[in-house]
């Protein structure tokens, strides 16, 4: 339990972004089950890539990870094709 008014709404501040958090990566996760089939769209692989990149941007998941998982999204991306 908070001690200070200001501790109490920290927490409050802190449970509401973990929610958004868990949101944003479960709907990556999901995204990324979808570009994974064998019959992906490239709207599924683009809503993927916009996906990562704004979870990025808002500091969801690290900068550096966004630019791994699309770096191998790309690869498997290219092997699928050929």
């Amino acid at each position: 339990m908070a001690n200070t008014k200001s501790a109490a709404k920290r927490a409050r501040q802190i449970q509401r972004r973990a929610l958004r958090n868990r949101q944003v990566l479960s709907r990556i996760r999901t995204l990324s089950k979808r570009a994974g089939n064998a019959k992906t769209q490239t709207g599924d692989i683009t809503a993927l890539i916009s996906a990562i990149d704004k979870a990025a941007k808002r500091g969801i998941i690290h900068r550096n990870a966004a630019v791994r998982r699309k770096a191998r999204l790309a690869r498997v991306g290219a092997t699928a094709a050929k």
